[in-house]
């Protein structure tokens, strides 16, 4: 991390915090929700989703609803551990955000806000909060999160230096009011510190913390998806495996049977029976064994599209359903959506919990702090923006190089690199005309008319019909230029060219260009006549 000159102002041997109230260092250097085997913080959890029934379900519900939120939890971890598309969807909600882009502004432009940026950005480049973006997003799931911040002093600050990730289950909510964090420990739980805790709320949907999360409606659609699944394993058992049929005589013993019975059920599965000989079972087989199985399937496909549309807003980036290319554009435009609202809730969080007292444990409380800012620049798309800079450009508009630089990515050369591109050499000034000018203007000197119309009226001529000629190439007029008999033949001819008319700065320069080829031809024929 880059050092940055900093004084720790303190209130006789305390820290103050961003409001000036004094904090002890011992409070916010040690450890406050460590895991306990003998409380309310197991580092091991109990299964709940073993055997999940509805009314189980709903009651797991109802208890976190009215305070008591353990099973959810303990519920929500199982979930994303058993359910392979549950866990892939919310990964990539989490993901999308933990990796975009981190940015940090100034409040002014006065000297001590720039230090405090800087040392807020050093603090960021360092990657301490980039690692803990994946974890404070577990809270899109469960509602909520919580990372305990441990603090340490290195080179002078205090800083964080990792974000701990704390279960759920180790937390509830005070029963007064349903929303206010408690730690478990105790008949009533204990408040967290003001200091040590990132607390983390992502509503899915307006109303309590607790019921906010979007498991908590997943929860459903994996529970009929089990049972799907668990039925679609039980006929594949049965009819993925030939029916075991073992006889017996009629004077077999017991001992017999035992023997035979161990027999045909060790084969393989509990599809197997045995029957005196000369009895017969009859095997009722099910109609279309396929549609069954494809049933089976498609009730776990649909169940899982659900889970998508309650996760990522659209089916595209999970399930290959055709639509076409507008149809993807659509789904994603929508995950984009999801994806800066995240990255705006988790701005919010860091810039209220994180960020004003980093910078008040080093500098003392501010009237106003830097800002931080997750996710990707509001920018349109380097083509579209180098197709609307080179038109506006070329009516004058101008920008700063550096800005401009960038914008595109390109960083500016440095003594005597290699570069690519620059600016092509302008065309010599008036007066100046070259040879390959005057060897263009050959054939046009040979043929001219000094009895045709005055060069003046030519020129206005020659504005006019350049007027719409808004494009072309410099080779076709040329061609023109050598074919033409007189100066207005030229005007004529260039004005049927068919040449693009929606490039206006084109246009332009065509129509300068011809202007100064006029005057050129003009002053062949005063040397002439000179001659």
């Amino acid at each position: 991390m880059a050092q940055v000159p900093v004084v720790v102002k303190r209130a006789g041997r305390q820290l103050l915090d961003m409001f000036g109230r004094g904090v002890r260092k011992r409070d916010i250097e040690r450890p406050f929700a460590a895991p306990r085997m003998d409380g309310g913080r197991p580092v091991v959890s109990s299964v709940p989703a073993a055997g999940m029934t509805p009314l189980r379900l709903a009651r797991i519900h109802r208890a976190a609803a009215e305070g008591d939120p353990l099973a959810f939890f303990e519920l929500a971890e199982d979930i994303e551990e058993r359910d392979l598309h549950y866990l892939g969807i919310i990964s990539t909600r989490k993901r999308s955000v933990a990796q975009l882009p981190i940015t940090v502004t100034s409040p002014s432009d006065a000297a001590d806000h720039k230090r405090h940026t800087e040392f807020l950005q050093s603090w960021v480049d360092d990657g301490v909060l980039r690692a803990s973006l994946f974890d404070m997003m577990d809270a899109v799931g469960k509602g909520i999160s919580f990372l305990e911040i441990d603090f340490q002093y290195r080179s002078g600050h205090l800083l964080p230096r990792e974000f701990i990730y704390r279960p759920q289950r180790w937390f509830t909510f005070d029963d007064k009011d349903g929303e206010t964090p408690l730690m478990r420990d105790g008949a009533h739980g204990v408040e967290l510190p003001d200091h040590k805790f990132v607390v983390h709320r992502h509503a899915a949907k307006s109303g309590l913390t607790i019921r906010s999360g979007l498991t908590r409606v997943a929860s459903w659609a994996w529970m009929f998806k089990s049972f799907t699944a668990n039925d679609w394993a039980t006929f594949c058992q049965n009819y993925g495996m030939p029916i075991r049929l073992g006889r017996f005589g009629t004077n077999a013993t017991e001992e017999q049977k035992d023997i035979l019975r161990r027999a045909v059920y060790d084969v393989a599965g509990d599809c197997a029976a045995i029957v005196p000989q000369g009895m017969e079972i009859e095997f009722a087989e099910v109609g279309g064994k396929g549609t069954s199985t494809e049933l089976y399937e498609r009730r776990c496909d649909w169940l899982d599209r659900q889970m998508s549309k309650a996760v990522l807003g659209q089916t595209t980036t999970t399930d290959a359903i055709s639509g076409g290319h507008a149809v993807s554009r659509e789904h994603r435009q929508v995950q984009e959506d999801i994806e800066r609202a995240d990255a705006m809730a988790l701005t919010a969080t860091i810039n209220k919990q994180v960020v004003p007292n980093l910078i008040a444990f080093n500098f003392g409380p501010q009237q106003v702090y830097p800002k931080l800012h997750i996710g990707r620049p509001d920018e349109v798309p380097l083509a579209e923006f180098a197709d609307a800079f080179a038109k506006v450009a070329s009516h004058g508009a101008t920008v700063p190089a550096a800005w401009l630089r960038g914008r595109l990515g390109a960083p500016a050369p440095e003594g005597d690199e290699e570069i690519v591109g620059g600016r092509q050499e302008e065309q010599p000034a008036d007066g100046a005309a070259s040879v390959r000018d005057l060897s263009m203007f050959a054939g046009l000197r040979d043929h001219h008319n000094r009895s045709a119309v005055p060069v003046d009226r030519q020129m206005a001529r020659l504005s006019r019909d350049a007027a719409g000629a808004l494009g072309g190439l410099q080779a076709d007029i040329r061609k023109e230029l050598m074919l033409a008999k007189d100066l207005e033949d030229a005007a004529n001819r260039i004005s049927k060219l068919d040449l693009n008319t929606d490039e206006l700065a084109i246009a332009m320069s065509r129509a300068l260009a011809l202007a100064h080829m006029a005057g050129q031809a003009s002053v062949v024929d005063e040397l002439e006549e000179r001659s």
